[in-house]
């Protein structure tokens, strides 16, 4: 079997590893990247998490720039930057510099999210107030990105960069106001994301960025040579996750398995389990067709990540094997 998707693609959130300096947790994000553009996936974005124990990615643009230029030809973004923690100013110098830098190969994927916790809030000076404004934000980013802003943002980007909202509910909707792509996943995607995504593609508005909707979904995915060996790698992050819900804080994968969970945080990993996608080959390809057909998606963003490093590389290239079957 084959996967109907036109882009296969990976989003690494630099999780660390107890006893690894967060150093080599970045250094594994690059090289994780260079595998990617030897199996022929067509993105490799890096996210945004400030204050958050277990994650070393804080700065998607300058990880992004490390990852750019160890690599040739992949496409690289940001998945994503979230708005409300800056000005939209300064997010359009940042894109329209690495999409200058490397070849119009650079992604931006935003987000409206707030901190991990109040006191991440409070030092990023970014609460409610500062999310409310997301579409307001939007449109002064893409103005800036665009040329027909007040002020213009240097260098010129023309709107040459695409954009992406990573967006559930209102966030759909003010994508499709703005003329973006969206990118969908977690439990959002399983519960509404057939009706979401519809009403998405009714109201799309065609823009300078994209003519016509585009969809990406984004779910953890694994493939192994067996489906318990599958779900083993899903697991620590999962349980990690659960505690973070719980707890405040997102520990190491490989403490999360010691971790004793309570009925509620083993409810969230039975969640988390349920809306990923893992198993053999065979599996996860009808998995993936199914998702496919249930929301008319052209890319998948495979997220998720594994203790066992080398669970993980073998997974992206049975993956990438699928896609070029």
């Amino acid at each position: 079997m084959s996967l109907p998707f036109t882009g296969l693609s990976v989003l690494d959130r630099a999780q660390s590893r107890l006893g690894t300096p967060e150093a080599e947790t970045l250094q594994r994000v690059v090289e994780r990247a260079r595998q990617a553009e030897r199996l022929g996936y067509r993105r490799f974005w890096v996210a945004e998490h400030h204050g958050v124990p277990g994650i070393a990615g804080s700065v998607p643009a300058v990880l992004a720039a490390a990852v750019a230029s160890r690599t040739t030809a992949i496409r690289i973004g940001t998945g994503g930057i979230m708005l409300p923690n800056h000005q939209p100013l300064v997010v359009a110098e940042q894109a329209a510099t690495l999409n200058a830098l490397f070849s119009g190969r650079f992604d931006l994927g935003i987000g409206r999210s707030l901190g991990f916790t109040q006191a991440v809030r409070t030092v990023l000076r970014a609460g409610r107030e500062e999310a409310d404004r997301f579409e307001q934000d939007i449109a002064e980013l893409l103005a800036f990105l665009g040329g027909t802003a007040p002020v213009t943002a240097r260098p010129q980007d023309g709107g040459r960069t695409p954009v992406f909202v990573l967006a559930t509910g209102q966030g759909l909707d003010i994508a499709a106001r703005a003329g973006l792509a969206v990118v969908l996943g977690g439990p959002a995607l399983f519960r509404n994301g057939n009706a979401a995504l519809e009403r998405y593609r009714t109201a799309f508005r065609p823009s300078p960025w994209w003519e016509e909707p585009h969809v990406t979904v984004s779910v953890n995915v694994a493939v192994a040579a067996t489906t318990a060996q599958a779900r083993q790698l899903l697991l620590p992050e999962a349980r990690a996750l659960a505690v973070s819900r719980t707890r405040g804080y997102f520990p190491p994968l490989e403490a999360a398995g010691d971790e004793p969970l309570s009925a509620r945080e083993e409810g969230y990993v039975a969640e988390s389990l349920a809306t990923a996608v893992y198993g053999t080959p065979g599996e996860v390809s009808r998995q993936l067709i199914d998702l496919q057909a249930r929301t008319g998606a052209a890319e998948l963003l495979v997220a998720g990540g594994a203790f066992d490093l080398e669970g993980q590389a073998a997974s992206d290239e049975l993956l990438a094997e699928l896609a070029a079957a």
